[in-house]
């Protein structure tokens, strides 16, 4: 039986800390030989939503007079849960002023997004947002607001692919303007995301699949001269799952090694690399990490040592 120690000094030096490449001191000769992780330390600083998923941008649409103004909203590369998201967009309103003071001097927002345990959903409530005759006595507007709408309406929030799937909403995903409360809505069902909607026009949606809210849980580890013809790809030998919280110390050591078989042929190397569960290679921010791999022979196998 051999150990291969794997840390970061064997990372392919590309900024991203996905690929590791172990170099033999010399050439070996690979038969009969089987391969399994044997022990696993890294952080957890893999994030789930960037801008090479493509899965960090929503719209939302204020309306100025009859004008509507859509305004992207650009989540910056990071580990967010739906409550963080939420608060982003309020800052995003502040830039914008697309928001209300209110005479206790609280900011009313057009909307927000929030989890629903109960029915293991994200919820979306969009608020109405008052005309000038309209506005409440002592409520104001903050000093970069683009102006009001002609008549009360609500924004329109626009979910694209893939921020969709991590809100668990259709892919474009629109909610409704309602202008002046004209908009009427059908009985809920469970394949349409409208909610309820209530006397102060505020409407709620809720997801009409699981969200993912981080897609990328799962670790994959894919090393080469691996011979599994039942996989695909055929490189992966096991998954890693992330059970810690953001930044802290992800140790496994797996009871049972996962044996597979190495592609016979003479080699100087082996690559380990990281892919999500899309199969696509998942950035680590963190490139302190330790992968043993252990090999052991054919007959190691058979005869339980």
């Amino acid at each position: 039986m051999f150990v291969i120690v794997m840390n970061g000094t064997n990372l392919v030096q590309d900024g991203q800390n996905n690929k590791l490449i172990y170099k033999f001191p010399n050439s070996v000769v690979l038969k009969d030989k089987y391969i399994a992780v044997s022990s696993i330390s890294m952080f957890y600083s893999w994030f789930n939503i960037t801008a090479a998923e493509g899965n960090n941008k929503f719209s939302y649409v204020w309306t100025t007079g009859t004008n509507g103004i859509e305004y992207i909203v650009t989540i910056p590369d990071g580990l967010w849960d739906i409550d963080s998201i939420n608060k982003y967009c309020q800052f995003i309103f502040i830039q914008n002023g697309t928001y209300i003071i209110a005479s206790t001097e609280e900011n009313l927002y057009p909307f927000e997004i929030l989890v629903n345990v109960n029915r293991y959903a994200v919820q979306l409530n969009t608020y109405i947002v008052p005309d000038t005759a309209s506005l409440p006595v002592g409520y104001t507007l903050p000093a970069n607001n683009p102006g009001l709408p002609a008549v009360p309406q609500n924004c329109v929030v626009n979910f694209p692919s893939a921020f969709s799937d991590i809100v668990g909403y259709t892919a474009g995903f629109a909610s409704a303007e309602n202008v002046s409360g004209a908009d009427t809505f059908p009985p809920p069902t469970a394949s349409t995301n409208y909610a309820s909607k209530n006397s102060a026009e505020t409407i709620s949606y809720l997801s009409n699949k699981a969200p993912q809210v981080q897609p990328n849980s799962n670790l994959l580890f894919s090393l080469s001269n691996i011979n599994n013809p039942y996989s695909q790809p055929s490189s992966i030998i096991y998954s890693l799952n992330s059970s810690v919280a953001i930044g802290e110390l992800i140790t496994e050591k797996p009871p049972n090694f996962i044996w597979n078989k190495m592609i016979e042929g003479t080699y100087n190397e082996l690559r380990l690399t990281f892919l999500s569960t899309s199969l696509k290679p998942v950035t680590i921010n963190d490139p302190n990490m330790t992968i043993l791999l252990t090999i052991r022979d054919k007959d190691d196998l058979t005869s339980g040592k």
